[in-house]
């Protein structure tokens, strides 16, 4: 009950209307589940795996309230998304607000997890329901923003350190393997029509908590490490057809340079009457909160009944948005593998521009460094994630790769380079001064150009 009342709120009632996939919604119809549903299933996942643990292994001494803190972290892990998910913090926020361009969605689910507990005054409700406050507060929101700690001091107040294994079931900074990655393979493979490789139901039926170095972990049978290569495998497959789409990417782009033309002309009002535009309403919750998908129709549509002028910039706002919906997208030039994987394009980038070498304006060419890899950079995650046998399921061990298989990645990371232009009308010289510029620099390879 006390799950379903948070459900029941503006704050969560809100991730109704922000697409899981963002802008992949305009490329995969299929593809049009929300935030909400997904966070649902985080929380549902989340209770099972430690309802699992609780009665595969008593003494661990989890206790009811330790359940339902971890459900309601999975609950509400994704409260800070911003419009169209990722898009809102990965490509917006850093261009609108360089100042805290670092800020990502985990900040803001705390605040306004915070939010939602004091605007709908769940405190009361919470203790009916056997939770001790603030320290159940402190552990879920620990939970839903945790640290990589390795062997350092313990950092968490919420729980003492014979709970670590509590902290790796929302979001797992050890390994990546948790409960929010569980849901949103399951969800976004069925949506996007792409087969799960993933067996999450068998991978919760193994766990298993050991000791590791005077830690607690959650362990995975020894016979499921290739399941587990088959999960960091449909990542990236998720990644490299799907979220990293090249027409998604050009789509969110399109959408990202609205907004930041809108920034300063969609106002919002927040706590005290107070209006922030859409960079800053992230610095109050109550504004954050009306912050949707919808902000585009708010573009698309501004009020007919005001006889104002309607600001140039978000005139040039509309008609960026009217291309998405005409399907006049930027063009997607051409992409090509970066064969070094520090390099961000920053420092050799700009001689793509010299007008007196390529006499193309920068305006109309922008170029996007995409990333692909198994969740943690370029290291095997597996060398992370610790086993245990069945003739042994309290000693905890690592698999060296030699005894997974001989067919594993030598590299677990890459980096593309994609050039989108503008304007199609400049796309034949654009496409020209890409692939000059390529052949150019050594350590940039397998040139694919794209008609248009």
């Amino acid at each position: 009950p006390l799950l379903v009342k948070i459900i029941d709120t503006p704050q969560f009632q809100r991730l109704r209307n922000i697409k899981q996939l963002g802008g992949g919604y305009f490329v995969f119809p299929g593809a049009s589940h929300n935030r909400f549903e997904h966070s649902i299933g985080v929380g549902h996942l989340a209770g099972e795996l430690a309802k699992t643990l609780k009665l595969k292994q008593p003494e661990l001494d989890i206790s009811e309230r330790d359940v339902l803190c971890v459900q309601i972290a999975g609950l509400c892990h994704d409260l800070g998304h911003g419009p169209f998910s990722h898009l809102f913090d990965g490509m917006f926020n850093p261009e609108a607000d360089p100042e805290h361009k670092d800020w990502k969605h985990e900040d803001a689910s705390l605040e306004m997890f915070d939010h939602l507990v004091v605007a709908s005054d769940l405190a009361q409700e919470m203790e009916r329901y056997g939770l001790i406050l603030p320290p159940d507060l402190t552990f879920i929101k620990e939970m839903i923003k945790p640290l990589k700690i390795d062997d350092a001091e313990w950092p968490y107040e919420g729980r003492d350190e014979n709970k670590s294994f509590l902290y790796e079931i929302v979001s797992n900074k050890q390994n990546g393997i948790d409960v929010d990655k569980f849901d949103y393979f399951a969800r976004d493979c069925h949506h996007l029509g792409i087969r799960n490789n993933f067996d999450h139901q068998r991978f919760i039926m193994f766990a298993r908590v050991c000791d590791v170095n005077g830690r607690k972990h959650i362990c995975s049978r020894d016979k499921e490490v290739a399941n587990l290569y088959d999960m960091f495998h449909t990542r990236n497959s998720l990644h490299r057809r799907a979220y990293q789409h090249r027409v998604t990417k050009s789509v969110e782009i399109m959408i990202k340079d609205a907004l930041l033309k809108a920034d300063q002309y969609i106002l919002t009002k927040g706590s005290g009457g107070t209006t922030f535009c859409l960079s800053k309403a992230k610095t109050d919750m109550e504004a954050y909160t009306k912050l949707t998908d919808q902000m585009i129709e708010r573009i698309l549509h501004p009020c007919s009944c005001s006889n104002e002028f309607t600001p140039s910039p978000l005139e040039e706002a509309r008609m960026i948005l009217q291309r998405i919906m005409s399907r006049d997208l930027y063009q997607f030039m051409g992409e090509t593998k970066v064969c070094n994987q520090g390099w961000t394009g920053k420092k050799n980038w700009p001689r793509l521009f010299w007008p007196t070498y390529f006499c193309i304006s920068p305006l109309k060419t922008i170029y996007l460094v995409v990333t692909l890899d198994y969740g943690m950079k370029n290291k095997d995650p597996i060398n992370t994630t610790y086993f245990y046998t069945k003739a042994n399921p309290t000693e905890a061990f690592k698999i060296p790769r030699e005894q997974v298989s001989k067919l594993l990645p030598v590299c677990f990371a890459e980096k593309i380079l994609r050039v989108y232009c503008k304007n199609s009308a400049s796309l034949r010289d654009a496409k020209f001064c890409f692939q000059s510029w390529c052949h150019e620099n050594d350590f940039l390879t397998e040139v694919t150009l794209y008609s248009v």
